[in-house]
């Protein structure tokens, strides 16, 4: 089927009607990415709500309010006014004012970013909620958004890709879907008739071992092996162009009884390249250094440079001061290691980051890291990490610089 442009599967097709049927309170859909849930969903979500609901507010949630409207909000909106809604942002609120065929809603932006936002959605009171990224969530928030959806009439919509076998969300509400009256839909890539035969063949190219269980097969399995897996340090290391850099910057993760890893990053051509690195390990020199000496040695690895931020391990308080009275911008790093490394393996696979072959210690470490299998959450093992953290902090933050005014912005592909 079609509409204004738009070819719709028919699984997409039970996304936008799923709501007629009384059997169903909430909608679950998850499975492979770029297989056009995102979209149906939050097409569905509004047709909804415009049709059965006149002057009501509703809840639209991301792992942030960024995150939301770049992988939801940019695509969907400007659909939305072709197919007739009045649609009115009000940045300042997290607020979206919609009208359409007689009836006025209100549609708030929440982020569900770790355990303290769920008090930023309680006391409301709202007729449905459509969680974005719902695995990506604490579950205090997920909960605590679903109890905010009271009003007669109102349903849940959940949408995510898949994570552990062992995630609550998996175990709570997929596993448990017919007791509490929701309907699930699985999606793979074949379930979105806009994705050319050609890029789903390059996910399957791009992808392996857990990211290839999930994100190509849309399987909730368990996280083993490497980490990185597609990357072959001996393979996909590069060279390192000598000069044409427009920006530098350097990630940081500090460690006094651990070692310490600084990467140096420049931009050439729309790659960010791992030039150069620091790495000191007190336990195999048998001497901690003190801040002033780790600021001493990033300077050193500056090397005169403009350095635009340095991205630093968030619980380094004490070295960050030192940083900021040298003169360095520093900005605290987003120390979400799952997110991280999606965002991280996405970057390395598209190109957009690339490591120097004379990072020795970078590429040493992306051959060992490992997925610990012992735990019940996603974690990789915590031995010869300490370069995977930092440039993770910078794949995370170079991620986040992706924001841009109105509903308008650089994608990451979603993974």
């Amino acid at each position: 089927m079609t509409a204004k442009g738009l070819s719709f599967s028919p699984k997409q097709l039970r996304v936008l009607t799923w709501w007629q049927d009384p059997r169903w309170d909430a909608l679950i859909c998850d499975g492979a990415v770029r297989s056009g849930k995102t979209f149906a969903m939050g097409l569905g979500f509004f047709l909804w709500a415009q049709a059965r609901f006149s002057g009501r507010q509703f809840g639209l949630c991301g792992k942030t309010i960024v995150s939301l409207r770049r992988n939801l909000l940019a695509e969907l909106v400007p659909y939305l006014r072709r197919v007739g809604m009045d649609i009115r942002e009000r940045r300042g609120e997290n607020l979206l004012v919609v009208r359409f065929h007689g009836h006025e809603n209100r549609f708030l932006l929440f982020g569900g970013r770790d355990e303290s936002s769920a008090a930023l959605i309680q006391g409301s009171t709202l007729a449905g909620v459509l969680l974005d990224e719902a695995a990506l969530m604490p579950r205090s928030f997920v909960e605590q958004a679903a109890a905010r959806c009271s009003v007669e009439g109102g349903k849940l919509w959940f949408n995510c890709n898949p994570e552990g076998p062992q995630h609550w969300f998996y175990q709570e509400w997929i596993l448990k879907a017919r007791e509490r009256r929701a309907l699930r839909l699985h999606f793979t890539m074949e379930d979105n008739p806009a994705l050319p035969e050609r890029v789903r063949e390059r996910y399957r190219r791009n992808y392996s071992g857990t990211f290839y269980r999930r994100f190509v097969l849309g399987e909730w399995s368990a996280a083993e092996g490497r980490v990185y897996d597609f990357f072959d340090p001996e393979r996909d290391a590069v060279d390192i162009p000598r000069e044409g850099y427009s920006a530098w910057r350097i990630s940081a993760d500090y460690g006094t009884v651990n070692p310490a890893s600084f990467g140096l990053w420049g931009l050439r051509e729309g790659v960010w390249y791992r030039v150069e690195e620091f790495y000191y390990d007190s336990r195999k020199t048998g001497r901690q250094r003190t801040d002033e000496e780790y600021a001493g040695d990033l300077e050193r690895l500056a090397g005169g440079r403009s350095i635009q931020r340095v991205v630093v391990d968030p619980s380094a308080a004490s070295f960050i001061e030192v940083l900021r009275r040298r003169g360095f911008a520093v900005v605290r790093a987003d120390n979400d290691v799952a997110d991280g490394i999606r965002v991280t393996a996405d970057l390395l696979r598209s190109g957009r980051i690339a490591i120097g072959r004379g990072c020795r210690d970078c590429l040493r470490e992306m051959a060992q890291y490992c997925w610990d299998t012992r735990g019940e959450r996603d974690a990789p093992r915590k031995r010869d990490d300490h370069a995977m953290d930092d440039l993770r902090y910078f794949a995370r933050n170079l991620r986040d610089d992706r924001r841009e005014g109105g509903f308008v912005a650089l994608a990451v592909d979603r993974i």
